[in-house]
């Protein structure tokens, strides 16, 4: 080591802390350009730039019936909540696996439920379906025994709740399509009651699916929803009247309306609402037959930026405490599309949705579904894990609530993430790969702090000299080691449902268990070789970053 760089060393040791600029893993082929499949990828560790909720991995259960059809395909099976096995074993370990996971129970046909409290006294009858309804079902119910079934299984799996309610009872609809009229919440806030007197812990009541902007089947006027909200948030304060803490209110679970959505944050600042919850399928229909060109474009995937972007700016500017969530993001509507959006190749796109929403300050994504239609995270029929539920267990385990800057160089086709790591030392990178073709090596340079002994250590270890883009060669030692999660799918197909860990075949075993996420530990002189069309989690535990210090 030359003597200046051993003299800056030591006294940044007498401060305890140092500062670099350089790579984490060295470009062990010595100094030089990057080669055609060289990349690096810079993380400002030195202050966060959005912070999730801890619990931001979120998944939706659904009403649809098993007659719910998209292109002549019935996907849902015994999906619904009126129907789901909530005695498979599979799908609690699935749900325990995250302790805890968020579930968003809703969707199209929550505003056609209504709740068999008794009040008002009306018949409580199942979907059926009838062309000349809004979404080809007539008004279902929700019997009591059937809730308290499943908040037996949501208290024994661990499930954090939000209840999306209906928001269409008492509005009277107009020529042009949209609906008029206050929000009539005498069944909601009855079996608000109910909920309560049964000690059913709540995280969220949410207003309404897809009734913003232009709607979907109809449409609500910003400035009635907003007065909507501020009712409900009436009730909840009434209802939980002496609670230490009090449930959520979001809305409206729709599409994204700049104007509408500026103008309910207007009339509900500043705290009557607490989320406002958005919706993605922004690849199209499920019948789709570019689903996976757009998948593996990158400029395509960027295209989602700008929603994420503006409502940050609306929330920032607006004087409100209101936070953004994704409600409910499936890709590709009317249920996807099989083989796609159930296989592998859905992680590239589900994987970018959560890191990129989570740079604009989303606090928590809601993958629609954790089971049901051709986008569930859970098979329909063996309830056995399609690829995108390991992909959503290793953020959950992986990424903390601290968002990094980073800035990929080299090819396109990499998309790059960086957090704080969770509940551990250092850092996390996620690395997606849309090429099939190209192994890229990734070289990670950031600003971290090191301790003073691991200051002295780099010392002994080091015997090459350290130029301005490469830290010195290092050692061979496990404190300079990194933890790496490579996902890849069965026979390199991108279609495959079988994703592979590390090489290996991730699946339950004959009791239902999930299995465990095993990393491979990585000398911190190599770099990071990402394979074509994989994925990497990358944890590094020697980056003391400031930004991610308690």
């Amino acid at each position: 080591m030359g003597g200046g760089l051993l003299a800056q060393l030591l006294g940044f040791c007498f401060w305890g802390f140092l500062w670099l600029a350089g790579p984490v893993a060295v470009f062990s082929g010595g100094p030089g350009t990057l080669g055609s499949h060289d990349a690096s990828v810079a993380v400002d560790t030195t202050a966060f730039i959005a912070v999730t909720d801890d619990d931001f991995v979120c998944a939706t259960l659904d009403w649809w019936p098993p007659d719910k059809c998209d292109y002549g395909t019935c996907s849902w099976g015994f999906a619904s909540l009126l129907n789901l096995n909530l005695s498979n074993p599979v799908l609690l370990n699935a749900v325990k696996a995250f302790s805890p996971l968020k579930l968003r129970l809703g969707g199209s046909l929550q505003d056609k439920v209504i709740y068999d409290t008794g009040d008002p006294k009306q018949p409580c009858t199942p979907f059926s379906k009838s062309t000349s309804e809004m979404f080809g079902f007539t008004q279902g119910c929700l019997p009591l025994p059937r809730w308290d079934e499943l908040n037996e299984f949501f208290n024994k799996a661990g499930a954090v709740i939000i209840f999306g309610l209906n928001a269409l009872n008492g509005r009277i609809p107009q020529s042009d399509g949209s609906l008029v009229g206050p929000w009539n919440y005498s069944n909601a806030a009855s079996f608000i009651h109910y909920t309560v007197d049964k000690g059913y812990t709540i995280h969220g009541w949410e207003l309404g699916n897809e009734l913003s902007g232009s709607g979907v089947g109809t449409r609500i006027e910003a400035d009635q929803y907003a007065a909507d909200v501020i009712n409900l948030k009436s009730i909840i304060n009434d209802i939980y009247h002496g609670y230490q803490s009090k449930p959520l209110v979001l809305a409206p679970g729709g599409f994204f309306d700049s104007n509408w959505f500026g103008e309910i944050i207007s009339n509900t600042k500043p705290d009557f609402l607490d989320v406002i919850t958005h919706h993605i399928y922004n690849l199209g229909p499920g019948v789709d037959q570019h689903l996976v060109e757009k998948i593996l474009d990158p400029s395509y995937l960027d295209g989602e930026a700008s929603t994420f972007s503006d409502l940050q700016r609306i929330l920032s500017r607006g004087g409100t405490s209101t936070t953004a969530w994704v409600g409910e993001a499936g890709g590709a509507y009317n249920s996807g599309h099989h083989l796609v959006t159930d296989s592998f190749v859905f992680s590239f796109w589900y994987l970018d949705q959560l890191g990129m929403s989570a740079k604009y300050d989303t606090k928590t994504y809601c993958r629609q579904s954790l089971i049901g239609g051709n986008y569930g995270l859970l098979n329909t029929t063996t309830y056995h894990p399609n690829p995108d539920y390991y992909s959503a267990l290793l953020w959950h385990r992986l990424m903390g609530r601290r968002v990094l800057s980073t800035k990929f160089t080299g090819t396109n086709m990499i998309r790059a993430y960086g957090h704080c790591a969770r509940d551990t030392q250092g850092i996390t990178l996620l690395l997606i790969n849309l090429s099939g073709n190209s192994t890229t090596q990734v070289f990670v340079t950031t600003q971290a702090s090191y301790s003073s002994s691991s200051i002295t250590k780099l010392h002994h270890l080091t015997n090459h000299r350290t130029k301005i883009y490469h830290l010195p060669r290092l050692g061979k030692t496990s404190e300079f080691s990194r933890e790496e999660y490579h996902l890849t799918s069965k026979n390199d197909d991108i279609h495959s449902q079988t994703m592979l860990l590390n090489g290996n075949i991730l699946s339950v075993d004959s009791n239902g268990n999930i299995p465990e996420l095993e990393p491979v530990k990585v000398d911190a002189t190599e770099p990071i070789r990402v394979a074509p069309f994989s994925i990497v989690f990358v944890h590094i535990s020697y980056i003391h970053a400031q930004a991610c210090r308690r």
